[in-house]
C-alpha cells in the first residue's frame, strides 16, 4: 500500500489527493490509515511470541485519529509530556501501557502520570531520581522505573537527531550507570524494574541499534544478578524510512529479529518505541502552487506551504520528495520550491527538477507524517494546516484548518 498515480491522479486507499484538496484545502496533511497499521502490524509481528509491547512515539505525530488508530490495535505509547500522555487518554489509549520518557519531566506531569496509572518512567538523571521519588511518595505511590543509559554508540544520523552520544542531553553516562541504579534501588518509592536506551532516529543502518542493545542486555543481566527486579528492556526506537527516492531503508522485519535475538534468550519483555517507521511514509503534505518568478536566471515556485507548515527543510536541511498530484505534461524545469514566510530560510525543496509548474496546480510533499504537524507554528501569524486521514475509500478532516480567530484564542489587549 503506497501513494501512487491512477488515471493521471496521485492516491491513495481508493482516493485521490485532489478531491481532499478540493474538499479540504490547502496546506493540507493527509495520512493513510491503512499504511499506519501496516506498520505497526509489522513491529507486533516481528515479537509475536515473546513478552514484547510496541510503545508508539507520540512525538512523531499526537494527531489525536492518529493515536486512535493505534490504540484500536492495542498500541502502547512513548511519551515525553504531560500533554501527550493527555492526548492518548482522550484518544483511548491504555495508560498501563505508557512509557514516559524525556530529560526534563515536571513535578505536575509526574504527578499526572501516576494519578493515571502508567506502566513506567525512563529516568535520565540523578536529580529527577529523587524528584520522582519525591513525588511518588506524595502521591502514595510506587513508581516503575528504568534508567536511560547513555552508551556513547554512534547512530550515524543528523546531529541534531542523535541521542547516544556523550556529547548529547539524554541519558546516563554507562559509566555511571550502575551506581545510578544502586541509588534508585535505594528509594522507597521507586521499584527498578527496566532497562532503557535510545540512541537516535532516523538510522538507516541497524548496526549500531543492534551494538546498544548489546550492551542492554549485558547490563540488565549484571543487576539482576545484583537482586534488583528487572523484568523489560527498553530498546528505543529509531528506525529510518525513505525520504529520497533510491535511499535503501532497513527492513523493521530483518531489523528486529537481530535485536529479538539478543533480547529473547533473557526471558525479559522487550518494548520498542517506533514513531518515524510507523507515521511518515503514511503522510503527505498537500498544498497549491501560487506564483512562479524568475530572478535573475533562478525559478522559484512559491506555493502556500512554508516552514511554519514544514520546518524540517528548514532546521535540517531536510529532503522530503515533492510531486505534483496530477500527471503534468510540460516540459520539465529545475525549481526552487519555497513558501511565502518572510525568511529566505523558507524553503521545502531546492534544485528539484519537476514539471513547468503553473498558478493552482497541486504538489505532495512526501513522507510528511512524522515531525511534520507536531512541529508547525504560528510564525508570520499563519493558521496551522488542515489535518486529514484516509481509511479505505473514505476520507475525514480529523483537524479544522486554524483561523485567524484562533491566532488570537488566549491572548487579550493590555
Amino acid at each position: 500500500m503506497n501513494y501512487e498515480y491512477r488515471d493521471g491522479q496521485l492516491a491513495v486507499e481508493g482516493v485521490s489527493l485532489a478531491s481532499i484538496a478540493a474538499s479540504s484545502g490547502t496546506p493540507t496533511y493527509v495520512y493513510s490509515a491503512g499504511m499506519i497499521r501496516e506498520r505497526y502490524l509489522a513491529y507486533e509481528a516481528a515479537f509475536a511470541g515473546m513478552p514484547h509491547q510496541v510503545c508508539y512515539a507520540v512525538k512523531a505525530n499526537s494527531n489525536l485519529a492518529v493515536l486512535a488508530t493505534l490504540a484500536r490495535l492495542g498500541a502502547g505509547f512513548d511519551i515525553v509530556s504531560g500533554g501527550e500522555l493527555f492526548r492518548v487518554l482522550k484518544a483511548g489509549g491504555n495508560p498501563a501501557t505508557v512509557v514516559f520518557s524525556g530529560v526534563g519531566k515536571t513535578p505536575e506531569e509526574i504527578r499526572f502520570a501516576l494519578e493515571h496509572g502508567v506502566h513506567s518512567f525512563n529516568c535520565e538523571s540523578y536529580a529527577e531520581i529523587d524528584v520522582l521519588n519525591h513525588t511518588a511518595g506524595l502521591c502514595g505511590k510506587v513508581a516503575h522505573i528504568g534508567l536511560r543509559v547513555n552508551p556513547n554508540v554512534n547512530p550515524i544520523t543528523h546531529e541534531y537527531i542523535s541521542t547516544g552520544l556523550r556529547e548529547n542531553k539524554f541519558g546516563i553516562d554507562s559509566s555511571a550507570i550502575d551506581a545510578a541504579y544502586e541509588h534508585a534501588a535505594s528509594q522507597p518509592h521507586l521499584r527498578v524494574t527496566g532497562v532503557s536506551c535510545h540512541i537516535g532516529s532516523q538510522m538507516l543502518d541497524p548496526s549500531p541499534m543492534v551494538e546498544a542493545v548489546d550492551r542492554l542486555v549485558t547490563l540488565a543481566l549484571r543487576l539482576q544478578a545484583k537482586g534488583m527486579p528487572i523484568d523489560h528492556l527498553d530498546l528505543g526506537g529509531g528506525l529510518g524510512v525513505q525520504y529520497q527516492p533510491n535511499e535503501s531503508t532497513p527492513s523493521i522485519t530483518s531489523s528486529l529479529a537481530a535485536l529479538r535475538a539478543l533480547v529473547e534468550p533473557t526471558g525479559l519483555k522487550a518494548v520498542v518505541e517506533p514513531g518515524r517507521s510507523i507515521v511518515a511514509e503514511a503522510g503527505v503534505l498537500l498544498t497549491r502552487v501560487l506564483y512562479r518568478k524568475n530572478n535573475g536566471g533562478k525559478e522559484f515556485v512559491i506555493v502556500d506551504a512554508a516552514m511554519n507548515d514544514l520546518i524540517r527543510p528548514s532546521l535540517y536541511k531536510a529532503f522530503h520528495d515533492i510531486v505534483p498530484v496530477s500527471t503534468l505534461n510540460r516540459p520539465h524545469m529545475q525549481v526552487d520550491i519555497v513558501g511565502p514566510v518572510c525568511e529566505s530560510g523558507d524553503w521545502l525543496a531546492k534544485s528539484r527538477t519537476l514539471p513547468e509548474l503553473a498558478s493552482g496546480d497541486l504538489l505532495a510533499v512526501k513522507t510528511a507524517g512524522a515531525y511534520g504537524f507536531g512541529m508547525s507554528s504560528n510564525y508570520n501569524s499563519r493558521g496551522r494546516a488542515a489535518e486529514v486521514l484516509i481509511d479505505g475509500a473514505a476520507f475525514q478532516l480529523v483537524r479544522a484548518r486554524e483561523s485567524w480567530d484562533d491566532l488570537l484564542r488566549g491572548e487579550c489587549l493590555p
